[in-house]
């Protein structure tokens, strides 16, 4: 099967013309120059950027998803292909239901119509791993049910197998290979894809995200996430509250169903910001199939989230660095960028840091001589992912997903309110934030974060500081002893040699024991 499959990679990649993308830097030249002598008689008309998306849409589903996740990584790729790829639709023809139904009894244990009060056969949605069919509990609660597409394991494994060789090739044979890491994205992509193989940590993600963002808390008037039946939900099945809403992209219906769109714009910023700074956890697929509008009169106007597939963890460090980063645009301390870019190791400690501040400021003035709401934020970052390689700036995979994901929020935004000024709207939020961090909040949080590690070790401090003063105590003693010793050498002077020479020696074992006392 794996000879047929690479054989049909192989056919696509030459008819879209895929490989010039390696002869155009090929090792050593001659192999370039016969290919083009070659294949003189072939002419494409479409950029390079489209013929691999067109490629990569004929090549099926885990090829697709390989492409998107190509597009967020615009500190490897030309702008042009990352545009192209960002254009990619995870949208594929669904699978038998009868597959489907088989799928959830193997799974649950029974079949659908008994686990089920209803349960409608046709799926709703279709993407490359899984599909989503409606159903209603016995006890009358709505649930959407999606259902993984069977034996997608051994599809992938094989179809992982030949990038990893494709990735090797393009390594050695492409001038630029080294650069663009293949061998480390198709790793990436590998553990993409097994994390979206399995349903239970989607709904564990979905369940984190609800919590966040509780129902009934001035955070759940902004985002709605719907509760996981976990009774329902295994490996392959997930079964989780209906939502009802109108996709965000159609504007029309929005505004027919009274939405305030400016403040719908605003919200997602503060949606955005609150989960990467407040959580350190956010939905890192907001593109516009998963995110809708609620039009229900108690509801209307929150946000709803599909889709947990994909989501992004920030650590505090990560948080902090941002934060900073983030603010530092804003008031254009460039020097402090590049200052916090040698601090947290992304870029190599002997890195001239007047050449970092002088490629970062050439990146945002541009921007920042334009009135602020014509300003992109997202654009800011590719630029300086752009930048950073000539400084071999290290971009860490949260990041890449965090740059991803604003981009997502922004051009959302951007649809919904054309005048929205991200910078404005974000620049508060982050002051706040940071106040937060570093002010008596922030000092207040933490000791109530490190009270139970305080109240645990508070009843041990007599003893352990007992304990250090009568080492303190021991070593003063060991030390006056010593000074007797060297004062009776130096009297005995050249008396006796191998008599000093011991003393010494007994000297340095004492010195020695008196600092592992200390120590311990």
């Amino acid at each position: 099967m794996r000879p047929i499959r690479l054989f049909i990679i192989l056919t696509v990649a030459f008819r879209f013309g895929l490989d010039e993308f390696f002869m155009a830097a090929a090792r050593p030249s001659w192999i370039k120059s016969a290919y083009h002598l070659l294949f003189s008689w072939r002419r494409f008309d479409t950029p390079r950027g489209a013929r691999l998306r067109l490629a990569l849409e004929n090549l099926g589903p885990i090829f697709v998803k390989f492409g998107q996740l190509l597009s967020t990584r615009r500190d490897l790729l030309p702008e042009d292909i990352a545009d192209e790829l960002a254009r990619l639709q995870d949208r594929v023809p669904p699978f038998d239901p009868a597959l489907a139904e088989r799928q959830i009894e193997s799974a649950l244990g029974k079949k659908p119509s008994l686990l089920y009060r209803s349960f409608e056969r046709e799926p709703v949605a279709s993407a490359s791993i899984a599909q989503v069919h409606f159903a209603v509990l016995h006890d009358g609660r709505e649930v959407a049910v999606k259902v993984l597409r069977p034996n997608m394991l051994s599809v992938i494994e094989s179809d992982l197998d030949l990038m990893r060789i494709a990735a090797g090739l393009v390594e050695r044979l492409w001038a630029d290979g080294k650069r663009l890491k293949p061998r480390e994205v198709v790793a990436e992509f590998d553990v993409y894809l097994h994390d979206e193989l399995d349903l239970v940590r989607e709904a564990a993600n979905a369940s984190q995200l609800r919590r966040n963002f509780a129902p009934g808390t001035p955070r759940g008037e902004l985002l709605m996430v719907p509760e996981v039946v976990w009774e329902y939900t295994a490996t392959t099945v997930m079964t989780m509250e209906r939502m009802k809403g109108i996709p965000i992209s159609q504007i029309e219906r929005l505004k027919a169903a009274g939405v305030d769109l400016q403040k719908l714009s605003r919200d997602g910023v503060e949606i955005f910001f609150s989960q990467v700074f407040s959580d350190g956890f956010f939905h890192a697929d907001m593109h516009p199939g998963n995110i809708y509008v609620s039009d229900a009169p108690a509801t209307l106007g929150r946000y709803i989230a599909l889709d947990f597939g994909i989501v992004g963890t920030l650590s505090e460090f990560d948080k902090d660095y941002l934060a900073q980063n983030f603010l530092a645009f804003f008031n254009r301390d460039y020097h402090r960028v590049a200052v916090l870019h040698v601090e947290s190791g992304w870029v190599p400690r002997d890195t001239n840091v007047e050449a970092l501040e002088g490629a970062v400021r050439a990146c945002c003035e541009p921007h920042f001589d334009r009135p602020l709401k014509e300003i992109s934020l997202g654009q800011v970052l590719l630029r300086l992912f752009q930048t950073s390689r000539r400084f071999h700036v290290e971009i860490q995979p949260q990041l890449v997903l965090l740059q991803k994901t604003l981009l997502n929020i922004e051009g959302l935004g951007r649809q919904l309110d054309p005048e929205l000024d991200l910078w404005k709207t974000a620049k508060p939020y982050l002051e706040k934030w940071m106040l937060r961090q570093v002010g008596w909040e922030g000092f207040l949080a933490n000791a109530r974060r490190e009270a139970p590690h305080l109240a645990k070790m508070l009843p041990q401090w007599p003893r352990l500081i007992t304990q250090a003063m009568e080492r303190a105590a021991q070593g003063q003693e060991q030390a006056e002893a010593l000074r007797r010793l060297a004062e009776s050498v130096e009297r005995q002077g050249r008396r006796n040699h191998r008599l000093a020479l011991a003393v010494l020696v007994l000297a340095a074992a004492v010195l020695a024991h008196a600092a592992w006392l200390m120590r311990h």
